[in-house]
C-alpha cells in the first residue's frame, strides 16, 4: 500500500475507489474515513469534550475566522493554544477562514495578496492573506491547518473561476512556505491544500494536479456545496480525486448528509467535517438508518423507546417520549442529548465503513445502507 512519512493505506475497496487509512498527528492518530464533529468557535455546540471522547470523536474542528476575531488567536496562544484552552486533547483540524469571509462578511475585497473584510461582530476592517491565516493557525497550534483560497461562488462565469483557482494556487504556495520557514511543518503539524474549479472538470484536474506537485501533507476538495444539486456535487468530487496523491489524505469540506458521506467514501475521499448532525439537532431532528426523523412528531408522544437500538451511548438510555418532551418544552437538555446521539450516528457510520472496507464488502455493504435510509426518508412524513 502506498504511504507517506504521515499517512498510511491499509485497505482499498476492490469495486469503487474507497479507502481505509490511517493519519498521523501530533496529537494521536486519525483513522480514516472519519468524520470531524464542527467545533466552530472552540466548542461543540451543546457536548463537551467528555460527551465526544464518549462517542469515539478522534478530531474535531476549529474556525480560524471565528477565533481570530473572538477572543483573538493571540490570547488563545497565551493560554496554551486551543487545545488547552478548550479542553480537548486530540487532534483539531482549523479552516483557512476564507470561507467565512465569503458567507458572513459585509463587505469583501478579493486582492492578488489575500482578501481585505469587514467584521460580521463590529464591522472593523480586517484582512486575510496567507501570512495571517499561517500565524493566526500557528497561535491556534492547530494539528492541521488550511491554506487561504477563493471559493468562487455557483454558478460562475469559467474565467472567474480559472482566476479564483490561479489565486488559490499561488496562496497555497505562500501557505506552504511559511509553514516551511517557520518550523511548523518540521514540529509536526500537516497544512492542507484546496482544489477549487467549481464544476469544470478541467479546472478542477488542473487545480489538482499542480497542487500535488507542492507536496502538500494532504489535499482537500474544496467548492462543493455551495448551492449546486447533490447529483453535480459528486460529480466534482469524482471530478477532483482520481488527480490526488494516492498516499495523501483527502478531505471534502463542509457536508454532507449520511449516505452523500459514503457516496464520497466510495469516490475516495478518507475526511470529512459538516454542522449539520449539530445544527439539526438542535431543532429535534435525529439521524436513524431509516432515514431523518422529527422527535417533535406526535406519534412519539408515548414511545418508549430509544432514538436506534445498539447505537450506545449516552443519550440512549432515554426514551423517544422523553427526548420529546424535553424538545417540545425547550430544555436545553434536548439539544445536548439529541447532539450527542446525532454525532454518534455519523461516527458510527464511519467505524461501519471502515470495518467494511477491512473486510473487503465496502461496496455491497455501503449500496444496502444507503437503500434502507433513502427508502425509509422518502416514506417519512415527520
Amino acid at each position: 500500500m502506498p504511504t507517506s512519512p504521515h499517512f498510511q493505506l491499509l485497505a482499498m475497496d476492490p469495486a469503487s475507489a474507497a479507502r481505509r487509512g490511517r493519519l498521523q498527528t501530533r496529537h494521536g492518530i486519525v483513522e480514516t474515513p472519519i468524520f470531524m464533529p464542527v467545533g466552530t468557535q472552540g466548542t461543540v455546540k451543546a457536548v463537551t469534550p467528555a460527551h465526544l471522547h464518549e462517542i469515539g470523536a478522534q478530531i474535531i474542528l476549529g474556525n480560524t475566522y471565528h477565533l481570530n476575531l473572538r477572543p483573538g488567536s493571540d490570547l488563545v496562544r497565551d493560554l496554551g493554544g486551543l487545545h488547552t484552552f478548550m479542553g480537548w486533547d486530540r487532534p483539531i483540524l482549523t479552516d483557512s477562514g476564507g470561507f467565512q469571509v465569503f458567507s458572513l462578511a459585509k463587505l469583501r475585497e478579493i486582492r492578488d495578496d489575500g482578501i481585505a473584510f469587514q467584521s460580521h461582530i463590529d464591522g472593523a476592517r480586517l484582512f486575510l492573506g496567507p501570512k495571517e491565516v499561517m500565524e493566526i493557525q500557528g497561535n491556534l497550534g492547530s494539528d492541521i491547518a488550511m491554506v487561504i483560497d477563493e471559493c468562487p461562488p455557483w454558478p460562475c462565469e469559467k474565467d472567474a473561476c480559472a482566476a479564483a483557482v490561479a489565486r488559490s494556487h499561488r496562496w497555497a504556495e505562500q501557505c506552504r512556505q511559511i509553514a516551511v520557514e517557520s518550523g511548523f511543518l518540521s514540529a509536526g503539524h500537516h497544512v492542507f491544500a484546496i482544489v477549487q474549479g467549481s464544476t469544470f472538470d478541467d479546472l478542477r484536474r488542473e487545480a489538482a494536479e499542480s497542487l500535488s506537485e507542492l507536496d502538500f501533507p494532504g489535499y482537500a476538495v474544496g467548492g462543493v456545496s455551495v448551492g449546486e444539486p447533490e447529483p453535480e456535487m459528486l460529480k466534482q468530487v469524482g471530478a477532483t480525486t482520481p488527480y490526488l496523491p494516492v498516499n495523501k489524505p483527502r478531505y471534502t469540506m463542509g457536508l454532507g448528509t449520511p449516505p452523500q458521506l459514503l457516496k464520497m467514501v466510495a469516490l475516495g475521499v478518507d475526511m470529512f467535517d459538516c454542522v449539520m448532525p449539530t445544527r439539526v439537532a438542535r431543532n429535534g431532528l435525529v439521524f436513524t438508518p431509516d432515514g431523518p426523523m422529527n422527535i417533535r412528531n406526535e406519534r412519539f408522544r408515548r414511545d418508549p423507546r430509544p432514538l436506534v437500538e445498539g447505537l450506545d451511548n449516552y443519550t440512549r438510555r432515554f426514551s423517544r417520549a422523553y427526548l420529546r418532551h424535553l424538545q417540545m418544552s425547550g430544555e436545553m437538555l434536548a439539544g445536548t442529548l439529541l447532539t450527542i446521539h446525532n454525532l454518534h450516528f455519523y461516527l458510527d457510520l464511519m467505524t461501519q465503513a471502515r470495518a467494511h472496507l477491512e473486510a473487503g464488502d465496502f461496496t455491497p455493504w455501503s449500496r444496502a445502507w444507503i437503500e434502507r435510509y433513502e427508502a425509509g426518508a422518502s416514506g417519512r412524513s415527520g
